[in-house]
């Protein structure tokens, strides 16, 4: 098997295997007559993803007619061949694959500039093809858009996010986080996102449904897609069944299949978007139940607990009593006393109450009618003190 990828091409098979490692730890090589198909799948079954390179994509592909080769390694060691991908369109000219049958290795030579020749002799398992058994053209809805308005929409949820809902019906596609326990609703961020069917190339909607899949896969394809500049097209159908990604160009094929919830794990119609449905409360106060109404009016009516009957702080005794001529100073401090001990005997909710209607009632001071015995005592002696003077 020789298989010669140059120029921009090696950049385009780097980003491939990187896409493929978010699916598993495993990539599986089929060299086949139509290209050379690489594969991964995740340890529960539940993703699969599969790139297919055709010989026009390879300045040089050829393979043996009677040669019937698979094997798997492991992915990461493939990655260390294109670490880097920001330089390799400018360091790589090209890049040689060849299968070493009596050494079971697979060879990477990275011819760089100057002369430069890296090489990477990996070993390899044989191992069963591996095959996805899928009909994306059997879907319902077909949605396909460019990456860059996936990628904008996806960019809103945390990466620490492992699934997503997504909902379509005629006109629109709703994408959120899926939350799988209802009674944590109310305490984690919920984030929905909304697009018109003109922001897609194309919106074919025959039957409107709700799947929920795995998000982790779906950012790796978008990665891809974006780097190479080519329409993301979505197959899907009724929860359950399986939604197919798909990235197609004349020389290279990528398919993502992703398992989805079914209706006994997906949350009910009724309860989605349940936050955004309930009615907000009413800013109109006079709307409220009357009784409601009238009981905090009398709390704000209601005078204050008479100065008399306050129990008397532990440091104010210990404080000694002022001179005669130094009551006036003795009267305004234990005025704000009282008011603060006021303040600090009233219930909060009833503080909470006159708050909130005081736009339309007078403030507690002017509407209380008690008289404070202590300001006409203080006053009169303080007058009498004077004239004895």
């Amino acid at each position: 098997m020789q298989c010669v990828v140059t120029g921009g091409n090696v950049k385009v098979l780097g980003k491939a295997i990187h896409c493929l490692s978010r699916i598993g730890d495993e990539l599986y090589v089929e060299p086949q007559e139509d290209g050379l198909a690489l594969r991964s799948v995740n340890s529960s079954r539940s993703a699969y993803a599969c790139f297919l390179f055709a010989p026009l994509f390879f300045s040089r592909y050829s393979i043996p007619k009677e040669l019937s080769f698979r094997c798997k390694m492991a992915i990461k060691s493939v990655q260390t061949v294109f670490r880097s991908l920001a330089t390799l369109e400018k360091s790589v000219e090209k890049c040689h694959i060849s299968l070493d049958e009596q050494k079971d290795r697979l060879t990477f030579t990275l011819h760089c500039k100057h002369g430069l020749l890296k090489t990477h002799n990996l070993s390899y398992q044989d191992s069963e093809s591996l095959e996805a058994v899928f009909d994306k053209d059997s879907c319902a809805n077909v949605l396909r858009a460019q990456p860059r308005v996936l990628v904008d929409t996806v960019a809103h949820f945390p990466t620490s996010l492992e699934e997503v809902t997504v909902t379509v019906n005629d006109e629109r596609m709703w994408v959120r986080n899926y939350v799988e326990d209802e009674s944590e609703r109310s305490k984690v961020m919920l984030t929905e996102l909304c697009l018109a069917a003109d922001e897609f190339d194309q919106f074919a909607i025959k039957a409107h449904n709700s799947i929920t899949f795995c998000l982790k896969e779906f950012r790796g394809l978008l990665l891809f897609a974006e780097s190479t500049g080519l329409p993301v097209s979505m197959y899907l159908d009724e929860p359950g069944s399986p939604v197919v990604l798909s990235v197609t160009d004349s020389v290279l094929e990528g398919n993502f299949v992703l398992a989805t919830l079914s209706d006994d794990r997906s949350p009910p119609k009724s309860n989605r978007g349940t936050d955004a449905e309930q009615p907000q409360p009413s800013d109109d106060f006079m709307n409220d139940d009357m009784d409601s109404y009238l009981i905090a009016m009398d709390t704000s009516i209601a005078p204050g607990p008479s100065t008399s009957d306050l129990p008397t702080p532990p440091v104010a005794a210990s404080r000694k009593l002022p001179a005669p001529n130094n009551r006036s100073r003795r009267h305004s401090e234990e005025e704000e006393e009282e008011d603060g001990e006021e303040d600090l005997e009233r219930p909060p909710d009833k503080k909470f109450r006159s708050l909130f209607f005081g736009s339309v009632l007078p403030s507690s001071p002017l509407m209380s009618t008690q008289p404070v015995t202590t300001q006409e005592v203080l006053a009169s002696d303080s007058e009498d003190e004077t004239e004895a003077e």
